[in-house]
């Protein structure tokens, strides 16, 4: 485990490199609205673990259980498939292709939406994405292609096809010239946020928030900043093989980096979202990396307490494990109140 907590000058350095990127939006209302429209809807259980809150040694552990989420088994659920969902509202869904590519989830909420609306879904899948995941998809009627090693690879095969037919690029990060869309499908993620304000008997004083390119924890960053101001302690999670985001605040620019692949896979994304970016730019206090161990660690406490999910979706929790080995950097004391986000159901 490395922790960073950024100092001023290496905030205003990352948000000068991003002035023409988009604050994530922290207005639940319109997904909210247009997602419960879905068959599907429902909302997610907050859920409190005493057995948790022993292992870290601290008052409150409350687990934001994502693994049902609208039948697709992930939080992922909430942000392509109201993407699409908007389109159908303005005529645009109907007929039109959308194209992707995923490590993991993603790509079923694509997938899902396409189906629901009548459009159709290609969908990316680098090698190391089993062929089970490759199975569910095209069990929602989605297009399954593979190609290149990492999900890096993949994304550029789902760009260079969309812009060489016309079809529509919906991915979950964003890059220079590609912003509108991943911005409204990290609106979607704050469904999930106004879900959990609501379910917390109090406000949490820390939150752990694991990050790929970064959508989820910028979107629940932005909506816990919004409703708590700056009480709680925001901690952002990633695998230290693919540290996009630590990498880039610390450097004060967006990083590509580098390094083997993650059991963490969901998380194993070696570039960062630059909204997400700069959304985190501004409202995380401390980054953190996690060794595979750890990652692994933090899965099998949340099997032991009786939520099986996967080392990606547990990663919140392993960091707050680890942070609980060292509690002054993080300021936890036993009177703490922890937020943890359960991303995803156990895979396989």
């Amino acid at each position: 485990m490395t922790y960073f907590h950024p100092t001023p000058d290496q905030r205003r350095a990352a948000l000068s490199h991003l002035v023409d990127v988009p604050w994530p939006s922290d207005d639940a209302t319109q997904p909210q609205a247009l997602l419960a429209r879905c068959p599907a809807a429902g909302q997610t259980p907050l859920v409190s673990s005493p057995a948790l809150a022993t292992l870290t040694g601290v008052a409150d552990v409350r687990v934001k259980d994502e693994r049902a989420r609208m039948g697709l088994g992930s939080f992922k659920a909430l942000g392509a498939a109201y993407v699409i969902a908007h389109d159908a509202q303005t005529g645009r869904a109907k007929g039109q292709t959308y194209v992707t590519a995923s490590a993991g989830n993603h790509g079923l909420s694509v997938a899902a939406g396409a189906a629901a609306f009548a459009a159709h879904a290609i969908v990316f899948l680098a090698e190391t994405v089993p062929e089970s995941f490759a199975d569910r998809l095209r069990g929602l009627g989605a297009d399954v292609r593979r190609q290149g090693a990492i999900y890096e690879e993949a994304m550029k095969a789902a760009a260079d096809l969309a812009e060489t037919t016309g079809a529509t690029l919906l991915s979950d990060s964003s890059w220079p010239e590609y912003m509108t869309r991943p911005h409204r499908l990290m609106e979607g993620y704050l469904v999930l946020m106004q879900e959990a304000a609501a379910q917390m008997p109090a406000p949490p004083t820390h939150l752990f928030l694991q990050a790929g390119v970064g959508g989820l924890a910028a979107a629940s960053a932005t909506y816990a900043r919004k409703i708590w101001g700056k009480t709680p302690k925001i901690v952002v999670v990633e695998p230290e093989v693919a540290p996009a985001l630590i990498a880039s605040i610390q450097a004060g620019v967006p990083q590509i980096t580098h390094g083997p692949a993650s059991e963490m896979g969901r998380l194993d994304c070696k570039e960062p979202s630059l909204i997400a970016l700069k959304g985190l730019a501004r409202d995380a206090d401390i980054f953190m990396t996690l060794t595979e161990a750890e990652g692994k660690a933090g899965h099998d406490a949340c099997v032991q307490a009786g939520l099986p999910s996967t080392p990606s979706g547990a990663a919140g929790l392993a960091g707050l494990i680890v942070a609980a080995q060292n509690p002054d950097a993080f300021e936890l004391t036993r009177d703490a109140r922890i937020l943890l986000i359960l991303s995803e159901e156990p895979s396989g």
